[in-house]
């Protein structure tokens, strides 16, 4: 299994560094999520943005042996990642928080068998219709204080054997103090986001029946001796033998 020899290096790293703090009280915009993400929408695709660019090479990487009856694409945002899961999966049903996110990536795919639906996942998954073979997370887990609700409304999503996808930033990177945030005419704004650790991702998802299958990490320019970015994991669905 690919990747997991990597966990226990992430492990000893975590105890060495600063504990992680919550940022939801120094956010500077005034903004909730939601109206900030439709604020950064018209500038989402053109703004430099390595975070937003390194996770698409991370989805790519992770996600590129295999194909997919049904996906989920939890933060589709503008639809950076849509269309590529789109080539790969018979059906997509991506969700964002942002309405005016949603237009720009309704802009960009137009293909019938991709439905766009504007949600809060933190609340009742209507959404999720059936069973799916594929949850995906991009940049989204952040914004979301009870990672144990998302992964137990994921697990209820997935059919026995379905993959989760995970790319976020790297906990490393949110302990030095980088976080989601975006220029206006009014300054910069920094959005309320919440740090989660390495353990996070990659225990709390057993108690829903999701085995980890694979942890990476990725840096800008490659370069090792830095602060990696990403984090991506990929998680799998029991399959329960009857």
């Amino acid at each position: 299994m690919p990747g997991l020899p990597r966990v226990g290096h992430l492990m000893n790293t975590v105890d060495h560094l600063a504990a992680g703090r919550r940022c939801g009280r120094e956010y500077l915009c005034g903004m909730d999520t939601q109206h900030a993400y439709d604020h950064w929408a018209a500038q989402y695709d053109t703004n430099k943005n390595r975070t937003r660019d390194l996770e698409a090479v991370a989805l790519r990487k992770k996600l590129s042996a295999r194909s997919f009856s049904d996906c989920l694409e939890i933060g589709c945002g503008t639809g950076k990642n849509t269309m590529w899961l789109a080539e790969r999966a018979q059906r997509v049903t991506a969700v964002d928080l942002s309405e005016e996110m949603l237009q720009k990536a309704k802009q960009k795919v137009t293909v019938p068998h991709v439905q766009f639906i504007q949600a809060d996942i933190t609340q009742s998954w209507h959404f999720a219709t059936g069973w799916y073979d594929l949850v995906s997370f991009s940049l989204v887990l952040e914004h979301i204080p009870d990672l144990n609700d998302i992964f137990s409304k994921a697990a209820a999503a997935l059919q026995p054997g379905g993959y989760v996808y995970i790319g976020e930033l790297h906990p490393f990177k949110q302990y030095t103090g980088t976080r989601a945030r975006f220029d206006t005419g009014e300054g910069r704004q920094v959005l309320e986001c919440f740090t989660h650790h390495v353990s996070d991702f990659t225990q709390l998802p057993l108690q829903y029946g999701l085995e980890l299958k694979d942890v990476d990490e990725f840096f800008d320019a490659g370069n090792r001796d830095e602060v990696p970015r990403i984090l991506s994991v990929v998680l799998q669905k029991t399959i329960v033998n009857q």
